[in-house]
């Protein structure tokens, strides 16, 4: 499912317009972006949780010529979902 597709179903099942719901789900990601860059988490109690992780800086390789490259330390984003999603899913 792309973007458009998401908004469309929001719309829908929200009985709003697909401008509203495409407001409304550039604000959620926007905001969720905004609250990880300041290394905060965000909880929404039966979907999951968004944080931020940190990985080490390592050591890789090149894939087209061999060659070692550094990896530098960054943060990136992780998400964790909640049991009742996991559940839905298994349905």
């Amino acid at each position: 499912m792309n973007k458009q597709e998401l908004v469309e179903k929001i719309a829908k099942e929200a009985n709003i317009s697909k401008a509203r719901a495409k407001e409304a789900l550039d604000a959620m990601t926007g905001t969720i972006a905004s609250v990880l860059k300041k290394n905060d988490s965000i909880a929404l109690p039966g979907f999951g949780s968004f944080s931020v992780s940190k990985r080490k800086a390592r050591e890789g390789r090149n894939p087209a010529t061999g060659e070692k490259i550094q990896i530098p330390a960054m943060k990136v984003p992780k998400f964790k979902a909640s049991k009742n999603l996991k559940d839905a899913l298994k349905k």
